[in-house]
């Protein structure tokens, strides 16, 4: 979690310098899609600011009334910060992108547009390698794709999606700025800015998607699964084992529960030390599976479900 809240400090710290920069030579030059850039990362910087809330609030230890913790309270605030995204980022880009559209004005001094684009880059690639390398840290063996779908974390997935957009949308910025001297057409500029608004919404869209999976409640992968089921059954006290039903419940933490069928004959003594064995072994396997239940099934259920 120390590492997660690294890279937001690191994202916040570079798109607040960013930010002050943009905002100021866009009052300068005139220029909407820079406007919109400098909107763009503070925007990032407010989101910023809400992951670290939802970071502190996800560490407050079980209550009487939240008998499992906080730790969705993460998942809530990053959801806030998507929606934010789609908000401000992207409406207000795409309405700033129009109205230059409608009444254009050719920009002033492009020289520094160029070398605050530039400037941005290098601090923007700096916070999205710090948000990769904790991202593959925690995901050493799995695809890229793969891991940042299946992430539990979206801290860091966030940085990682708020930090692509800023390099894709700095780079549409540079060819409007461009565009727009080059041919002599400044409506261009404010396309450029209607594209980062539209670049913004979509990375956003991804970001809600994500966020109200794990709010709503997503489980462990299949794998995982696979291997929990693996670990009872190999008991040789155990017969069957049911279906197995969880819940992530923080970026860290997944609740387990399953039903096992002893085998006929076994005491219960014998039982209760294979159920031991069974939680050791998985939470020494799954270090995400802090919370796990075993119960017994009934021995009509067993004797069934063994004809069956």
């Amino acid at each position: 979690m120390a590492e997660s809240a690294r890279a937001v400090y690191a994202a916040i710290a570079a798109n607040v310098a960013i930010a002050a920069t943009k905002f100021t030579v866009a009052a300068f030059t005139g220029s909407s899609a820079m406007l919109s850039e400098g909107v763009h990362s503070l925007v990032d910087s407010g989101d910023g600011v809400l992951l670290l809330v939802g970071l502190r609030r996800s560490r407050r230890p079980p209550s009487a009334d939240h008998p499992f913790g906080h730790g969705k309270e993460l998942y809530f605030w990053s959801l806030i910060v998507a929606v934010l995204i789609f908000g401000l980022g992207g409406g207000v880009s795409v309405y700033e992108g129009i109205q230059h559209m409608r009444s254009p004005e050719p920009i002033r001094d492009v020289f520094w547009n160029y070398v605050v684009l530039g400037c941005a880059a290098v601090f923007e690639s700096a916070s999205l390698a710090i948000g990769l390398r904790q991202f593959r840290r925690d995901n050493p063996d799995r695809p890229f794709w793969q891991a940042l779908h299946t992430s539990k974390d979206p801290t860091t997935f966030t940085v990682i999606a708020e930090d692509g957009a800023a390099l894709a949308g700095l780079a549409i910025a540079a060819a409007g700025v461009w565009s727009s001297q080059a041919f002599g057409i400044p409506q261009l500029d404010g396309a450029a800015s209607v594209l980062i608004g539209l670049l913004l919404a979509g990375v956003a869209v991804l970001l809600i998607r994500e966020s109200r999976g794990l709010l709503v409640g997503e489980g462990i992968r299949p794998e995982t699964a696979r291997g929990i089921r693996d670990i009872a059954i190999a008991e040789p006290d155990i017969q069957r084992v049911g279906a197995i039903l969880s819940m992530y419940i923080g970026a860290h933490e997944a609740l387990v529960t399953l039903e096992v069928g002893a085998r006929e004959g076994a005491s219960a003594a014998a039982v209760a030390e294979a159920l031991q064995r069974i939680e050791r072994q998985v939470r020494e396997r799954f270090p995400n599976v802090r919370r796990m239940y075993i119960e017994p099934m009934e021995k009509a259920a067993v004797a069934g479900r063994a004809r069956s």
